[in-house]
């Protein structure tokens, strides 16, 4: 007898019916995120600092049919993200989900960094992916049904870079923690830690990057064997396939999103 069920594969990669929390919703992966959760049929529970943002990116996921709701917090604030998570029960009663897409950097030469500018790098990269994770985890350990986490980090946590002191020390960190977290979480009470290690995508931020005629934009395509920088749309398979029971077996994972950037 062959050890498969037809359900399961048929259902494998469904999140309809999930309640998926979002940080860094306002941001140019963030956003993405959140609206393939939608697309997807889970109910979108968003977060970020700015509420301009977040109340337009409601309106316009309202438009298109998708259940959502927002709360401003900022991650890196213990007792906003107690408050956030305690809005997102609230409105939905529970968490299943949770996509960890903000971040922050402020490149500097370490000899020109203060120390105040490298410690805000790390609040805002590393301790508030603690804080968040450990408020959802606590919510999901209360359900009892488990849950899955999706951190987004960089292929910045696997290597050095000039300027990139903070970055590169506040996303290692990120990924060490989501394999820590996992073996916290993930036997005992079924909550899956992963994260995933993009390069650079499309944002606001890097547009600059995008001209084929630069020379960063050339150096870059020497290491990206897929022949092309990414754009924000690239990781929501990744991020949907960790949200979902098909990757019930994964678990303290740092999974490469780069294009084949590692390979070069």
């Amino acid at each position: 007898m062959v050890k498969v069920e037809k359900n399961f594969v048929n259902n494998m990669f469904s999140v309809e019916g999930k309640v998926a929390l979002v940080t860094g919703a306002t941001g140019a992966l963030g956003c993405v995120l959140a609206k393939a959760y939608g697309y997807a049929g889970a109910k979108v529970f968003m977060t970020g600092r700015n509420e301009a943002k977040l109340k337009a990116l409601e309106d316009e996921f309202k438009a298109e049919g998708i259940d959502c709701a927002f709360h401003v917090a900022d991650p890196a604030q213990e007792d906003q993200v107690d408050a956030l998570v305690k809005a997102c029960v609230a409105k939905y009663g529970e968490v299943n989900i949770l996509a960890v897409a903000h971040g922050y950097n402020k490149p500097q030469n370490i000899l020109e960094q203060s120390v105040a500018d490298w410690q805000y790098i790390m609040d805002a990269d590393c301790k508030s992916v603690y804080i968040v994770c450990k408020y959802v985890a606590q919510q999901m350990v209360d359900q009892g049904k488990g849950g899955k986490m999706v951190v987004v980090t960089s292929q910045r946590s696997k290597r050095g870079m000039a300027g990139y002191t903070g970055y590169c020390t506040s996303k290692g960190g990120a990924d060490l923690m989501v394999s820590s977290m996992a073996c916290d979480l993930t036997a005992k009470y079924g909550i899956n830690v992963n994260s995933i290690c993009p390069t650079v995508f499309r944002s606001e931020l890097t547009e600059w990057m995008y001209d084929p005629e630069s020379e960063v934009y050339k150096n870059f395509l020497k290491r990206e064997p897929i022949g092309r920088l990414g754009e924000p749309d690239d990781f929501v398979g990744f991020t949907l396939f960790l949200s979902s029971d098909a990757s019930r077996f994964m678990t303290g994972g740092n999974y490469d999103c780069s294009g084949g950037y590692l390979t070069c």
